[in-house]
């Protein structure tokens, strides 16, 4: 990895960040007239933890790591965007990802008018880490890899990872967002040995928590500390902040849904090849399938005729003529194969 002075923007390196009144004061005390808030409506007059301390130590118990490595945001994006803002030049720099993959990392680039290089994955979805890197040039400072991978599903192979994060000397991120529906292990642990590796994960998926919008980013304390100095003050607010807490002090009730999540999965992966539209089903390390059907376009109109919301990926790179599936409930997934199964009767 190179020097990190050497990879940030220079006016990020310099920058003094804003300081919020909650920042300047660390402590008990039971007059607090220092923010202009309101005096009345506790406890949402005040403003929010705005380094939300309590719920990074709560995260950091589960993970394996400690508050300073850990970047909380409004969803993964907050940190993909920051990332972006963080290190690379505008109309200058460059990010690289595999293709296909997540939208977000492209269309944050695009804003941030930096520019995006896709490196094409193989036919059976793997990444040649060799054809990636081969790709990189003096200005690309940032490589995305989203490990399970959207759409395809599939974790990408270990040792390519390795492969990546021991040929380039900037940062590489791993999107971790449905690591939990994985056999494989999460890169948290690995953090040490991997100055240059950030992880990127959520409550939206494995948690059940979409809707509060909370995402993680894991790296060394001197990149977490580059993040929340050009982060919103107050980023994550407080509602979110306690809901987010209570949501991971019931780890047990996450297990149990991954657990039937898992067991719908392995139904799916049982039932859905005998479904005649249906040609391949690809392997999933996540909480949906992609499916390779008859006619993709067809079948997603017939199954939104039927109340059945799925994801057509039919013009998504390597994905022609599929769908993308969720596990839904028991209940959902009877719904789904009976209505594939009576189109193709």
């Amino acid at each position: 990895m190179k020097n990190l002075k050497d990879l940030v923007r220079p006016n990020v390196w310099n920058l003094k960040p804003y300081s919020s009144a909650r920042d300047e004061f660390h402590g008990e005390a039971s007059v607090f007239i220092d923010a202009n808030e309101n005096p009345f409506n506790t406890p949402y007059n005040r403003y929010p933890d705005p380094m939300q301390w309590e719920l990074k130590k709560r995260i950091g118990e589960l993970r394996g790591t400690t508050p300073d490595t850990i970047f909380i945001g409004n969803g993964s994006d907050e940190a993909i965007d920051l990332l972006i803002r963080a290190f690379c030049e505008l109309a200058t720099d460059n990010v690289l990802s595999i293709d296909p993959s997540y939208g977000m990392y492209e269309v944050s680039a695009n804003v941030n008018h930096v520019g995006f290089r896709k490196v094409r994955l193989q036919s059976d979805f793997s990444l040649d880490p060799d054809t990636l890197l081969a790709q990189i040039d003096a200005q690309t400072k940032l490589i995305f890899l989203c490990s399970p991978n959207n759409p395809t599903a599939n974790t990408l192979k270990r040792e390519d990872i390795y492969r990546v994060l021991n040929g380039f000397e900037g940062i590489v991120v791993i999107d971790e967002a449905y690591i939990d529906f994985s056999s494989s292990p999460s890169f948290v642990p690995e953090l040490a040995q991997h100055p240059n590796l950030v992880v990127l994960q959520t409550l939206s998926k494995a948690w059940g928590a979409a809707g509060i919008r909370l995402g993680m980013a894991f790296a060394s304390p001197e990149i977490i500390s580059l993040l929340n100095k050009i982060k919103y003050p107050y980023n994550v607010n407080q509602l979110t902040q306690e809901k987010a807490l209570e949501i991971l002090n019931r780890e047990a009730d996450m297990k149990e849904q991954l657990r039937n999540i898992l067991a719908e999965r392995s139904l799916l992966e049982t039932t859905l090849p005998q479904v005649a539209c249906v040609k391949e089903l690809y392997p999933s390390d996540a909480n949906f399938m992609l499916v390779r059907v008859e006619d993709a376009n067809a079948t997603y109109e017939y199954l939104v005729r039927q109340g059945i919301i799925v994801r057509n990926r039919n013009n998504v790179t390597l994905c022609e003529g599929c769908l993308r599936i969720t596990i839904g409930t028991p209940e959902e997934n009877t719904v789904l194969l009976k209505a594939l199964n009576d189109m193709s009767l």
